[in-house]
């Protein structure tokens, strides 16, 4: 006697998720957040610029442009002493971030490990990735940002809502059906974010230059303070 197969039992909700909610109070409950964090600071522009270009003459000087991503960096310089409110700033706030957040930052500090500029030209681009090797705040502050600039690109870090993900109704909404966020940069804008959230950089599409700082900050045991001697 052959078997009948069964016809998928179809839902489709009558009411939306708001009418739920107000009909029978159904809690929504938002955990493991990605949060980034954006603040604009023009008044750092000035300092910042002048390091930024003294390391790029350099840079300009011993690197060639690439084919395919065609920019130049400076080296590191967050110990530049013209740099030091700057970088009071990016630290303090990079503790601030981690301590808000509910980590134990009571007896620890943050501290650089990279601090450089970046000069992207037309078509140059920055691929998906992460800063391991002890990183835990990354960040950019935007000095240059001409029209039709890159974009930073913020992309969803759970592996398992990737695996099984839908199509989105609207890529350009930010729902939390989204795959990645994207940010419009000025120049004067920073933003930071956990080092362990992949960000990118849409290709450039102006032909002027778009040129960014890029800090990396890690976290160390607070120095003692010595002891007063009386």
């Amino acid at each position: 006697m052959s078997k009948v197969a069964k016809k998928p039992k179809v839902c489709k909700a009558a009411e939306s998720v708001a009418e739920v909610v107000l009909h029978t109070q159904l809690q929504v409950a938002y955990h493991f957040p990605c949060p980034i964090y954006i603040i604009e600071r023009p008044d750092f522009l000035d300092v910042v610029n002048t390091v930024s270009e003294e390391g790029l003459a350099e840079a300009r000087k011993t690197q060639s442009l690439n084919e395919i991503y065609p920019l130049y960096m400076t080296g590191s310089y967050y110990a530049d002493p013209r740099m030091a409110g700057f970088t009071e700033f990016v630290g303090a706030t990079a503790w601030n971030i981690l301590n808000e957040q509910g980590y134990a930052m009571q007896n620890m500090a943050v501290s650089f490990t990279e601090m450089w500029t970046q000069e992207h030209y037309k078509h140059s681009a920055m691929d998906a990735h992460v800063h391991g090797f002890g990183s835990q705040i990354i960040g950019f502050y935007f000095l240059e940002t001409p029209e039709d600039c890159s974009r930073v690109v913020f992309h969803d870090p759970r592996a398992g809502k990737v695996q099984i993900d839908l199509p989105e109704q609207d890529i350009s909404m930010a729902t939390p059906a989204s795959k990645m966020i994207n940010f419009t940069p000025k120049p004067g804008m920073m933003i930071f974010a956990n080092s362990w959230l992949m960000h990118s950089f849409t290709r450039h599409a102006a032909e002027l230059p778009i040129k960014f700082v890029h800090f990396n900050l890690t976290v160390i045991p607070a120095p003692q303070q010595a002891a007063e001697v009386i």
